[in-house]
């Protein structure tokens, strides 16, 4: 990374470009970018824990466990099939 020595230059470069005057200003304002940066971080990885239970992926809208069928409930009744897979002809 970089050395004290270099840091010193670029912290005077900053000093002479910026003026003293602003620089507190500049890192007040960087200081509560900061702190929004890290509660809204907080806050979306509480949203997302608590929105997703112990056992589901991130990311997948429904978790299946095992044991369960993989179609949603509500689907309703399937087309009946012959024993080698095949969907019924009509008569």
């Amino acid at each position: 990374m970089f050395g004290i020595g270099e840091l010193a230059i670029i912290l005077i470069v900053v000093i002479l470009l910026l003026g003293a005057k602003r620089l507190p200003d500049l890192a007040r304002s960087a200081g509560k970018s900061a702190r929004i940066l890290k509660s809204e971080a907080r806050a979306m990885k509480a949203d997302s824990a608590s929105a997703s239970g112990p056992d589901a992926v991130p990311g997948a809208q429904y978790s299946v466990r095992p044991g369960e069928p993989t179609t949603p409930r509500d689907a309703g009744p399937t087309t009946p099939r012959d024993p080698e897979g095949r969907p019924p002809t009509a008569p």
